[in-house]
């Protein structure tokens, strides 16, 4: 069968699982909407939350940075990964023992305002398309390749799946569609990474293969290869790094506290039964992370390898079928500068011919390297997942923050539980509408979009969660005006380089040479800086908050 039939009868497969799993958990109550009724045992949590977490960032972007950016990709691994421990450690179990739904409900109660509650719900939903927009633009790039569709279609299509289970289920439904995701997707993940790894080096673990020499040249190693064809290409060697040291740990730093301060993550250690079993669902979920986080490396490797062998230099009128087939999605450009009809891919701007979208590297990467179709249709299916399972988790946040937060908390304080449902749903259903329109018009590639939403993250949520449950000084005055100041500044700094003066988007023109994607770490300090000044010329906090504050701080049973 061909590529399209099996991506068919896959991707049909996994939707009609998700699907049926939505209408056996459909959502009967607020609690069971928000966090599945606090009921979902720690294995099964540990899926779910790695599925969350894992997004078409991680999935189909990730790699594909590695591979163009090679060392300093490393970043999104180092950061992602750590980021992760970091919320583990410090997070999850003291915000499961507060035990409310939602991020701007800790808040908003802990910092005892209102005022301080619509700060943070303008943050989650801020935070959340920002990051919603990445997948959306994953499903899009998915469907556009594997079912021939414009990426306008494939978005809408994958609109119309999440609504379903999302809006349905609730936090119920999606918890238990992303323990199908993530099994969809980390099969899909290491099939393709095996059976290359085996042809290139001999090896059936990716991450060994990584290290290895290759079949076809006994004694010269995979990166030693590499190495040799980026440099022949113009390019620095695939080891070595470019960027500075302290915009690489800025970035870092930006996406470990953004990842501990995003709240689509945060609320899955809402969802177990006991304090106990957040620290467990935790410890698993980073296993399952894990096994997704060390292949991407070889991942890169192999399609790098793979893609500049059998394109660069080579007779556009030979070109392999990978390319044709991506070439119609305009993904993969040609522009044949000399007219020579040769296929030339340097790093030079006025000499180089061929531009290929860094989100295609991971879905790609098995017919590149000549698998059987089966394999591609997986590829894809897992993409899909990847990308569905986070868009779910965020859309929630998002649906939540409006209803339970906004509408509950702050609007309607009387509102009945069936009506807070009924806001919820209708929340979800308008947060669909404009995650679809991100997808459709996006700010930028999978990765990159997503590493904003974790600067700012970085820059609002962390030092108020952090301080919220660390300092019994902090006051609602200091939590207020530090999440405003990191997100005003985070986000001006992004705006301004990435939409309002592009070209300026160099080296030279950043603050200490501060990526846009790493100035969130800038704005979490001037959060903490702000916070604490703040309030140590304002009011202290009441006793009352104080003693809750004691109380989240011995994280028991």
């Amino acid at each position: 069968m061909d590529i399209k039939t099996w991506t068919y009868i896959i991707v049909g497969i996994s939707f009609t699982i998700y699907i049926v799993i939505a209408i056996w958990s459909k959502a009967s109550t607020t609690k069971e909407f928000y966090v599945a009724g606090s009921s979902v045992p720690p294995l099964a949590n540990g899926m779910a939350t790695a599925a969350d977490w894992m997004s078409a960032a991680s999935f189909i972007s990730m790699a594909g940075l590695i591979s163009f950016m090679g060392r300093d990709g490393s970043v999104y691994l180092m950061g992602w990964t750590g980021g992760y421990v970091l919320l583990a450690l410090l997070l999850a179990p003291y915000l499961r023992k507060f035990g409310k739904f939602t991020v701007p409900d800790f808040i908003g109660d802990r910092y005892y305002s209102q005022t301080a509650r619509l700060v943070a719900v303008v943050c989650a939903i801020f935070i959340s398309f920002t990051y919603v927009a990445g997948q959306m633009r994953g499903v899009g790039i998915v469907f556009s390749r594997f079912l021939e569709v414009e990426i306008i279609t494939g978005v809408l299509i994958g609109m119309t799946i999440v609504f379903f289970y999302a809006v349905l289920g609730g936090m119920k439904g999606i918890t238990y569609t992303q323990v199908a995701q993530y099994c969809v997707l980390i099969f899909a993940y290491l099939v393709p990474a095996i059976f290359i790894s085996f042809i290139m080096t001999g090896s059936v673990i990716p991450q060994l293969g990584f290290g290895s020499d290759l079949i076809s040249e006994p004694g010269v190693s995979l990166l030693s290869k590499l190495d040799g064809l980026n440099e022949a290409l113009g390019f620095t060697a695939y080891t070595s790094g470019n960027k500075s040291t302290i915009d690489l740990f800025f970035i870092t730093a930006a996406l470990m506290v953004g990842t501990a301060g995003l709240p689509h993550v945060i609320v899955r250690f809402f969802t177990v039964p006991r304090v106990k079993d957040a620290r467990i669902s935790a410890g698993y979920a980073l296993v399952f992370i894990a096994i997704l986080y060390t292949t991407a490396p070889a991942i890169a490797a192999f399609a790098r390898t793979n893609m500049i062998q059998s394109v660069s230099e080579k007779p556009y009128l030979e070109a392999p079928g990978w390319f044709k087939n991506w070439e119609t999605t305009g993904l993969v450009s040609f522009n044949d500068k000399n007219e020579d009809g040769i296929i030339q891919y340097v790093n030079d701007a006025d000499k180089n011919e061929l531009v290929i979208d860094k989100d295609i590297i991971v879905l790609a990467n098995p017919e590149i390297a000549k698998l059987p179709n089966w394999v591609i249709g997986l590829v894809a299916a897992g993409g899909l997942a990847a990308a569905l399972s986070t868009a779910a988790g965020l859309l929630l946040v998002i649906s939540t923050s409006i209803a339970h937060d906004l509408f509950k908390k702050i609007l309607k304080p009387n509102i009945s539980d069936k009506g807070e449902l009924r806001a919820a749903r209708i929340a979800a259903g308008f947060a669909v509408v404009v995650a679809g329109y991100f997808g459709i018009n996006p700010p930028g590639f999978v990765a990159q979009v997503v590493a904003f939403a974790f600067g700012l993250a970085a820059a609002s949520f962390f030092p108020a969660i952090i301080m919220g449950i660390f300092s019994k000084r902090m006051n609602k005055q200091g939590a207020i005006s530090g999440m405003l100041v990191g997100l005003i500044f985070t986000a001006g700094y992004i705006i301004y380089f990435k939409f309002v003066n592009p070209d300026a988007n160099l080296p030279e023109h950043w603050i200490l040479g501060i990526s846009p994607e790493g100035i969130g770490t800038m704005g979490m300090l001037l959060n903490f800086a702000v916070s604490l000044i703040v309030s140590r010329f304002s009011p202290a906090p009441p006793q009352l908050v104080v003693e809750m504050v004691d109380s989240i701080r011995i994280p028991k049973d």
